[in-house]
């Protein structure tokens, strides 16, 4: 049996999986080949969109829950026996 041949078919790159049917081809990247989705960018402009309003109600939601929490100490320390 001949190591070398197997460890070099370990070590080569293998191409990405493409949908057969959708809005996908393939083009060269710089490990071998990608998937990129097809058209002018709008549906990935959308998709970024979408992730920043997401993030922005994650932290308006997180702050106001902290802020809420604060203000609950505060309430309790100021019905604490002294």
């Amino acid at each position: 049996m001949d190591c070398t041949a197997l460890h070099r078919d370990a070590a080569a790159p293998r191409p990405r999986r493409v949908a057969a049917d959708g809005p996908w081809v393939r083009r060269a990247g710089r490990s071998g080949m990608t998937t990129r989705p097809e058209g002018d960018g709008r549906d990935g402009e959308k998709w970024k969109e979408r992730g920043v309003m997401l993030r922005v109600f994650v932290y308006v939601f997180a702050t106001h829950l902290f802020a809420g929490f604060v203000w609950i100490l505060f309430a309790v320390g100021r019905h604490a026996q002294k």
